[in-house]
């Protein structure tokens, strides 16, 4: 069971002048299984970063904390870091290695030695067990993904975060993706998963949050019944995209009657240069 809490307070991320977080509070408490939803740029993959130590906020405070009853250990970045799996949008694979050489490569970044037969049983965990000496440059999209989830948890690590998991797989590998990913969750294995899907986010999440614009701007709870079904998160995501294209219009209708506005006032301006410049009859 996760014993790793993820916190933060006015959380903001800045790239030059544009923020890609702006200001925002959470708890991932362990054990606990968070979806995290929103349009393309709305901060998700920033957030992610953080969550794993790979990324410092411009403002703000986050805490990672190892829970013990009552008593809580903060961590620092370094050691965050060996707590988490991060599964992102590339596989961070090596092609020219097998898939069970990526995982022994990987456990010892984190100073682990699996022994053979605990490959064996993380690679058939994962489907993988026909395949883990097969080069990953040879294996499909989806084949290759699981061996990023399995290189991802063969530290045993109290997090799982994950980056549009689903991105290019097929019904079939999305659906085994997805039941892989719910007995992780049962082993009492915390997971941050970003999505562009609510039906994927209802399945394997307790919580679901609304990322738009940098902004958390909605939170519901597998408790709280049909308020935390894919339909009422689509809503949602839909409400937000038509929040965008109102104020994205509303933007430039103000900018066309700045425009058209100082347009009549240099045709003013003009129209009283002319007749000053004008010679009066008779003068």
């Amino acid at each position: 069971m996760s014993r790793l809490r993820l916190a933060g307070t006015g959380v903001a991320k800045r790239f030059g002048r544009v923020a890609a977080l702006a200001g925002i509070d959470f708890e991932i408490e362990p054990g606990e299984s968070v979806a995290i939803l929103g349009a393309n740029g709305a901060g998700k993959s920033t957030w992610l970063r953080i969550l794993a130590g790979l990324a410092k906020p411009s403002d703000g405070r986050f805490v990672a904390e190892l829970a013990e009853g009552s008593a809580r250990t903060a961590l620092s970045r370094e050691q965050l870091r060996g707590r988490v799996g991060y599964v992102g949008h590339a596989t961070l694979l090596s092609g020219e290695l097998t898939a069970r050489e990526n995982l022994v490569f990987a456990a010892r970044l984190h100073g682990r030695r699996p022994s053979r037969a605990e490959q064996d049983a993380l690679l058939a965990e994962l489907g993988l067990a026909e395949l883990a000496d097969r080069r990953v440059s040879t294996l499909s999209r989806g084949t290759a993904q699981r061996v990023s989830i399995a290189r991802g948890v063969v530290h045993e690590p109290d997090v799982l975060l994950l980056d549009e998991p689903f991105t290019g797989l097929d019904e079939v590998a999305a659906a085994r993706l997805s039941r892989q990913l719910s007995r992780l969750r049962a082993r009492g294995c915390s997971l941050v998963v970003i999505t562009h899907d609510p039906q994927r986010a209802v399945e394997l999440a307790d919580r679901a949050l609304l990322l738009h614009r940098g902004r958390l701007r909605g939170a519901t709870r597998r408790s709280e019944g049909e308020a935390f079904g894919a339909p009422a998160l689509r809503d949602a995501l839909v409400r937000l995209a038509r929040e965008d294209e109102a104020n994205a219009e509303a933007g430039a209708g103000r900018g066309a009657g700045e425009r058209d506005g100082a347009g009549r006032e240099r045709d003013t301006n003009g129209d009283r240069g002319e007749r000053a410049g004008t010679p009066e009859r008779g003068a």
